[in-house]
């Protein structure tokens, strides 16, 4: 005859082990190192959960628990009242994970304690439909849309770079996208910067990428700054948002953009373009160099012609864009391995990549320890503007 459900349960409680709504609550007070899994249904989390709580719907738990946590850190798993979360306990035992515990008596218990809970953001039933290749991903999922959705991503220029950077992030869901860029579209400019169109000659390029990112995604709110980065208003632009898209087509600009980035802690994800040639690179203040221990000076005028007197491949700033994009997405999901301390550059001409190693510089200026940040306008030191 097959045990009972409660002869089941009591099979499964003395294989595992079981703590207490008290002993959670001391944890996270503590800010012990510890992992909350929430197993339950979709609909059952909205309502709430436990403050931190990672959410892996108990038919997913051993499909997804490898990219949430590792078997050797601390894991309490809860369900409604317990059941789920003991049966899930031990599955992970079984799977290896050595430090796995079961809430007892569930999130209900916890409720009616009246400990703290936190009100998940939760997609709607069209935003579900729009991400949905996004939500099955388990390194993204519905808590890495909803962050995607609170992310705010300052883009430096609507052109060639940021043209394409723009379309495939608000494609995402970054839920803010600030533009930076003083120039009206010009028809020279449609060969590679795909936000804007021929109708849109002379409109400011911060409105027209602002009526097609909207148009593309209704989810996007665009702020945008139709003015020119100076060191007078660097900061106020820069603030507020989570990491800055280096879209900038002048030397000036991206070394004064490096300096605030480095001063306000805020990653900068660089990309440059030249005929047929792109490089791209992430820096983040503290982990890897900066802008200025990669270039240190300027190079002389004859060195750095413009695209106008160079030319560029129409695609090639489409490429770079989308690595800048996607560099973006990894940082704001913390997925993956960024290019700090890379530096990856593309040869369209022979359709190869190459990924060159960087060093911080310990004499740099900007980001050596205990170097004092000024921001200046750089104009007179660099070459002309490409």
């Amino acid at each position: 005859m097959p045990p009972t459900l409660q002869e089941l349960l009591s099979e499964v409680r003395r294989e595992i082990r079981e703590v207490s709504i008290e002993d959670v609550k001391r944890l996270l007070e503590a800010r012990a190192p510890v992992k909350l899994i929430d197993v339950r249904e979709g609909d059952e989390h909205a309502s709430g959960r436990l403050p931190g709580a990672i959410h892996i719907p108990r038919g997913f738990l051993e499909l997804r628990i490898e990219d949430k946590a590792s078997r050797e850190e601390e894991l309490i798993l809860y369900c409604a009242a317990g059941i789920r979360s003991a049966l899930a306990a031990r599955t992970l035992q079984q799977l290896g994970y050595t430090r796995v515990a079961s809430l007892a008596g569930g999130y209900n218990r916890w409720s009616d304690a009246a400990y703290p809970v936190e009100k998940p953001v939760v997609l709607t039933p069209a935003q579900k439909e729009r991400y949905r290749r996004h939500l099955i991903l388990p390194e993204v999922g519905e808590e890495g849309q909803v962050k995607l959705l609170q992310s705010r991503v300052l883009l430096l220029g609507a052109g060639g770079l940021g043209s394409p950077a723009a379309l495939y992030l608000a494609a995402a869901g970054v839920g803010t996208l600030g533009i930076v860029d003083a120039d009206v579209v010009d028809p020279s400019n449609l060969q590679r910067q795909v936000l804007h169109t021929f109708e849109r000659q002379g409109q400011p390029k911060v409105e027209s990428a602002r009526a097609t990112l909207e148009a593309l995604n209704p989810d996007v709110k665009v702020v945008p700054f139709a003015e020119r980065l100076t060191s007078a208003n660097a900061l106020r632009i820069l603030e507020g948002f989570d990491l800055v898209l280096d879209g900038g087509d002048n030397f000036p600009t991206r070394y004064l953009l490096n300096d605030a980035c480095v001063l306000l802690g805020k990653p900068n994800l660089h990309g440059s373009i030249f005929r047929f040639e792109g490089q791209v690179t992430t820096f983040v203040p503290g982990q890897g160099p900066c802008y200025r221990c990669l270039y240190p000076s300027p190079p002389p005028p004859e060195l750095a012609p413009s695209c106008a007197e160079a030319g560029v491949l129409g695609v090639l700033p489409g490429i770079i864009g989308l690595l800048q994009a996607n560099e973006a997405l990894k940082l704001l999901l913390g997925q993956g391995q960024p290019l700090v301390g890379r530096l990856l550059t593309f040869d369209a001409l022979g359709t190869h990549f190459q990924e060159l190693k960087l060093r911080r510089n310990p004499q740099c200026p900007v980001c050596a320890p205990g170097a004092k940040v000024e921001l200046i306008d750089y104009e007179r030191f660099c070459a002309a503007s490409r």
